[in-house]
């Protein structure tokens, strides 16, 4: 029983969601292979093998595999499936564009957005905007499986892992990368963040988010929102936290001016420990908040502030 990884890269580093992924992988059982797909990727590869945890690290390099076109990685990833039980990616907008390739091609059924594994063919996932948990066993032959990041903690180092070249795949020539805009931010990613200061509809105006501003510089967090704030056009969607948004889980959250929609707290209710201010008592975000706090955000958060010294 082997498992591979599918890394997520920029081809000098791994992503964080790669050690998560892998920690996930090593709880399935059995040994641990990465696949590195990239171009010039020979640094990203070399970090997989330092992991702990993993045995074997594939590069496949080529120049296809450079923007991380889903059509090549999901070709790489088929060329070598058949040596393996498990696949797995991080639940990203890159691993949900490969793997639903991946097991349509095997004709096996993908296991999306894992939390936990219980044994190599059991697993939990949450349904329901993280209502329930649901309790699901594969009797497919390979195991195809996206993991939420949030359910695993990131694998550490010290591994001494072999790098081994393999043949890349061919360009498929099914699609083309046409450029990226990518959004530029001095304050921590979103998704990697250990502290994160979230606006709601309750500010009222993308005016109004500025005030946040003064609370994450002093905190050194990341800056999200609500889906109702981002539909409102106060904040750009890459700041959206939620079941349609980012799934995080920082050490500390604080939501200001967010009533707690179910779709919401599904993307955040797995912080370690979770601060609500909002003036309505009544707020369902007060049902999941280790600290509540009644009252005019516009008061609030600058005494806040300044008690922060």
């Amino acid at each position: 029983m082997t498992a591979l990884v599918i890394a997520e890269h920029d081809n000098a580093s791994l992503k964080g969601s790669t050690l998560n992924t892998i920690t996930a992988a090593v709880q399935a059982g059995g040994e641990v292979h990465v696949l590195v797909a990239g171009s010039n990727a020979k640094a990203a590869a070399d970090a997989a093998a330092q992991v702990a945890g993993v045995a074997k690290v594939l590069l496949a390099d080529g120049a296809q595999f450079a923007d991380g076109l889903a059509e090549n990685v999901a070709a790489q990833v088929l060329a070598i499936a058949k040596d393996y039980s498990h696949i797995l990616a991080p639940a990203t907008a890159y691993g949900k564009n490969i793997l639903p390739r991946v097991a349509a091609l095997l004709d096996v059924g993908q296991i999306s957005d894992i939390t936990k594994v219980d044994a190599p063919d059991t697993f939990e996932r949450p349904i329901y905007a993280g209502n329930a948990i649901a309790t699901v066993q594969s009797t497919d032959a390979i195991k195809v499986i996206t993991v939420r990041t949030t359910g695993f903690d990131p694998a550490g180092t010290g591994g001494s892992a072999a790098v081994e070249s393999i043949t890349a795949v061919a360009d498929s020539g099914k699609s083309s990368f046409v450029g990226r805009e990518v959004a530029k931010s001095d304050r921590p990613e979103l998704t990697a963040a250990k502290i994160i200061v979230s606006g709601g509809r309750g500010m009222g105006s993308s005016e109004s988010f500025k005030i946040l501003e003064p609370l994450a510089d002093k905190l050194n967090a990341a800056m999200g929102a609500s889906r109702a704030a981002v539909d409102a056009g106060y904040v750009p969607n890459d700041w959206q936290v939620g079941q349609t948004g980012k799934i995080v889980a920082p050490q500390l959250y604080i939501a200001v001016g967010i009533s707690g929609a179910i779709q919401h707290l599904a993307g955040m209710k797995d912080s370690k420990v979770i601060v609500a201010i909002n003036k309505d008592e009544e707020a369902p975000i007060f049902s999941v908040a280790d600290y509540g706090i009644v009252g005019d955000l516009f008061e609030i958060v600058p005494e806040l502030v300044k008690q922060l010294g």
